[in-house]
C-alpha cells in the first residue's frame, strides 16, 4: 500500500468496487478502504436483482422498452408523496446508462437470468445475477486486484483531508494505527446507507424510529457524515424503506449462498443456465425469497396476531409503522406471528402467500416449512406450537383467549384493533419467527451532479469529492427491486470513468 493514489474509495460494497474496477481499467491507481474485515457491504447480502431497460436480455426475449418508459414506471413505485420528491433528471440519466452497466458486468464474467416482471413495470426489467449477489462482490473484487488495485480492510475513514479548498485525501483509523492517504484526483464516498444509524435516523426521521435496526448492522452512514463535514448538501434524509417486519436470517447459509460466485465453476454455471429448467430457477429464487422478503400485511388483516418472546401481544398489528416500532421495543426486539388452522389453510395456496417477489415466486406455508424450518413451528394444538417455538404455552393461551373475546364482539381490543370476526381456533397451529423490525435501505444521500461530484448547499461542486451508491443518491427515489444495486454499480462505473481518465474530472 502506498501513501497516495489517483483515487481513494471509502467503502468496499458494490458501488466502491465498481468505481475501483472502472478507474483501474483506464490505468488509474486506486485504493479501497473498508471498515469491515471483508468486502461486500449491503450488496453482498442482497438478493442481487439488477433492474434495467433496453438490455440485450430484453431484446432476446422480444421485449420492446426504453429508458423514458422506465423512468415513468419507476415513478409508480412506493408512496406518491415520496415520488414527488424524486430528482427526475438524475434518475432518467441513470436509467439511460444502466443497460451499459449490465453489459459491462457480463464482460467481466457475471451471468444474469431474466428479464422478469415486477408490476407496475409495464414490461419485464428485472435481471437476477447468478447465483446471487455475492457474485458481484467476488467478480469485482477479483478484477480490481488483478488490475493492481489495493484494498485495506478494518480501516475506518475518520476525516477528509482538505488542502487549498480541495479534498485531497482521507485520515484513516486502521489496525496499525492512524494513517493518511492522499488522493490526487478525488475521494469517492461509497460507504453505503444509514439504515443502522440511530444518529441519522433520529435526526431526520424521528427519535421514535431509533429503536429499529438496519438490516445491515454496518450501515451507519459513515459516508453521509463525512460528506456533511465537508459541506455537502444531504437530501431526502427522512425517506427510508421500512421499517418492516422480516424473519431473522438462518444461522447456516442457504445452499444458494454456497454456490461458486466466480472462477471457472461460476462461468460454467452461466453457460449452462439456458439449459436449466425454469422450475429449478424459480425454486432457487424461492429459497432467497423466504430468507429475505417480508411477510405480507394481509396476514394480520386476515386475523393473525403478533406476540413477543413472552407470548403476549403488544400492539395493533394492522397499524404501521407503530407496529414495527413496538416490535423493536420488545424483549430481544423479536416477535412471532401466530396462525390458527383457518389461516394455515388460507396461506397454503394462491392467492394468499406469506411473502413474494411479484410474479417471480410466491412463498406459501409449505415453502416456509421446507426451506425455513428454523422459523416455522408447528403443532396440532396451540400448546404444542408454542412449545415448538420456545414460548410459554400458558401465556400464549391467555393471549389467544383475550383476542378471541374481542373477535367474538365480547370486548374491545386492548390495542385498538378492529375489523376481526374470526376467533383463533382449530387443530393446526403455526408460529412463525423470530422476526424483527428492520430498515432495509435509506433514500437520503448527497446531492450530486451527473459526474457524481458532491455539491454544497449552493449547488457548487466540492473539489475532489465524489459520492456514489447510497452515499450519492442525489435526491433520487429508487423504490422497487433492483434499482439500488443498478444505481450502485452504474454510479461506481461512471465515477471510475470520470476519475480514471488521464484528463482528470469531467462530465460523463
Amino acid at each position: 500500500m502506498r501513501d497516495s493514489y489517483d483515487l481513494v474509495i471509502v467503502g468496499g460494497g458494490g458501488s466502491g468496487l465498481a468505481a475501483g474496477v472502472s478507474a483501474a481499467q483506464q490505468g488509474a491507481s486506486a485504493l479501497i478502504l473498508e471498515k469491515c474485515p471483508f468486502l461486500g457491504g449491503t450488496t453482498g447480502i442482497a438478493v442481487g436483482s439488477f433492474t434495467a431497460s433496453r438490455t440485450p436480455h430484453q431484446q432476446r426475449a422480444g421485449v420492446a422498452d426504453s429508458p423514458d418508459d422506465h423512468e415513468e414506471d419507476a415513478g409508480r413505485f412506493g408512496p406518491p408523496e415520496y415520488q414527488a420528491r424524486n430528482n427526475a433528471p438524475l434518475r432518467r440519466y441513470f436509467l439511460g446508462r444502466a443497460a451499459e452497466t449490465l453489459l459491462w458486468l457480463e464482460k467481466l464474467g457475471l451471468t444474469f437470468h431474466g428479464p422478469s416482471p415486477e408490476p407496475p413495470n409495464r414490461v419485464p426489467r428485472m435481471h437476477n445475477v447468478v447465483p446471487n449477489a455475492k457474485a458481484y462482490v467476488a467478480v469485482l473484487q477479483g478484477r480490481f486486484l488483478a488490475l493492481g488495485g489495493d484494498v485495506l480492510c478494518r480501516a475506518k475513514a475518520e476525516e477528509l483531508i482538505h488542502q487549498e479548498g480541495r479534498v485531497t485525501g482521507v485520515r484513516v483509523e486502521a489496525e496499525g494505527g492512524r494513517l493518511e492517504v492522499r488522493a490526487r484526483r478525488g475521494v469517492v464516498l461509497a460507504a453505503g446507507d444509514y439504515a443502522n444509524s440511530a444518529l441519522l435516523i433520529g435526526q431526520h426521521k424521528g427519535r421514535e424510529f431509533t429503536v429499529v435496526e438496519g438490516i445491515n448492522p454496518h450501515s451507519t452512514g459513515d459516508g453521509h457524515l463525512l460528506a456533511q463535514q465537508a459541506g455537502a448538501e444531504l437530501v431526502n434524509m427522512d425517506l427510508a424503506y421500512g421499517p418492516e417486519i422480516r424473519f431473522v436470517p438462518p444461522v447456516r447459509k442457504p445452499f444458494s449462498q454456497l454456490l461458486p460466485a466466480s472462477g471457472p465453476a461460476a462461468r460454467l454455471m452461466g453457460r449452462l443456465l439456458p439449459l436449466v429448467p425454469e422450475a429449478l430457477i424459480r425454486s432457487m429464487v424461492k429459497r432467497l425469497l423466504v430468507t429475505w422478503q417480508h411477510p405480507e400485511d394481509s396476514l394480520f388483516h386476515h386475523g393473525a396476531v403478533l406476540v413477543n418472546a413472552r407470548g403476549r401481544r403488544f400492539c395493533n398489528e394492522k397499524k404501521t409503522p407503530e407496529r414495527e416500532i413496538a416490535l423493536a421495543g420488545q424483549p430481544d426486539k423479536i416477535g412471532y406471528i401466530l396462525l390458527d388452522e383457518r389461516l394455515a389453510g388460507l396461506y397454503s395456496a394462491w392467492p394468499h402467500f406469506i411473502s413474494t417477489a411479484p410474479e417471480i415466486a410466491y412463498g406459501y406455508l409449505d415453502d416456509y416449512r421446507r426451506i425455513r424450518p428454523d422459523i416455522t413451528h408447528l403443532g396440532q394444538s396451540l400448546e404444542e406450537a408454542a412449545r415448538a417455538g420456545g414460548l410459554d404455552p400458558e401465556a400464549v393461551a391467555g393471549t389467544v383467549a383475550e383476542f378471541n373475546r374481542y373477535a367474538r364482539g365480547q370486548a374491545d381490543d386492548p390495542f385498538g384493533r378492529s375489523g376481526d370476526g374470526e376467533p383463533l381456533k382449530g387443530k393446526r397451529w403455526v408460529l412463525l419467527g423470530p422476526a424483527k423490525a428492520y430498515f432495509t435501505t435509506t433514500e437520503g444521500g448527497v446531492r450530486i451532479n451527473q459526474s457524481c461530484q458532491a455539491l454544497d448547499q449552493e449547488g457548487r461542486p466540492i473539489p475532489g469529492l465524489y459520492a456514489v451508491g447510497s452515499n450519492g443518491l442525489g435526491g433520487m427515489v429508487l423504490w422497487g427491486h433492483g434499482l439500488h444495486i443498478a444505481w450502485a454499480i452504474t454510479s461506481g462505473r461512471l465515477v471510475g470513468q470520470v476519475l480514471g481518465g488521464r484528463g482528470g474530472p469531467g462530465q460523463v
